[in-house]
């Protein structure tokens, strides 16, 4: 065995200072973070899943959808909501019914005892949105969200195009 290398703290610090300022490491962290934030506000709110939130937040809002509508308004993946939406109808929070158009659509529709659900959670989710809007102003969260986009812009355009640019070292 060979002894431990000395571990060079201002190497460490320097190191740790850059990737500070690398958001594609700050982004998923702070996905992470959120994740586990909202779950426990849920935990005071129901027990509710965060896909399960967010899946009756917006079927409450607009009502009825397909499967691909709600992955839209969510920003998720499409499989995601087809894996957990057969638990969600097990629970009685939703019901799924084929497109009366389209036969392989699936609608989804908000039960009663999802409505519920929802009633029970949103207080407590309500009260997170504004624990934010006391650390962050409205228009610092709209320059936020520009720059979201503007970072989802950029993620989602090819590859190809992307190394073809001119870098700087």
């Amino acid at each position: 065995m060979s002894e431990d290398a000395p571990i060079d703290a201002k190497r460490l610090q320097k190191r740790r200072a850059q990737e500070d300022s690398n958001i594609f490491v700050r982004l998923p962290a702070a996905y992470a973070a959120s994740r586990v934030q909202g779950r426990r506000f849920l935990q005071h709110g129901g027990d509710l899943s965060i896909v399960e939130w967010r899946t009756l937040w917006d079927l409450h809002e607009a009502g009825p959808m397909t499967i691909r509508d709600l992955a839209n308004i969510q920003r998720t993946d499409h499989s995601l909501l087809s894996r957990a939406l057969p638990q969600m109808r097990d629970k009685g929070y939703v019901t799924m019914t084929r497109g009366l158009e389209d036969a392989r659509q699936i609608i989804v529709t908000l039960t009663e005892k999802g409505a519920d659900a929802y009633a029970k959670a949103a207080p407590i989710m309500a009260r997170r949105r504004a624990a934010l809007r006391e650390e962050f102003t409205d228009a610092e969260i709209a320059v936020f969200i520009g720059f979201l986009d503007r970072l989802d812009d950029f993620l989602r355009r090819p590859v190809e195009d992307l190394l073809q640019m001119e870098t700087v070292k």
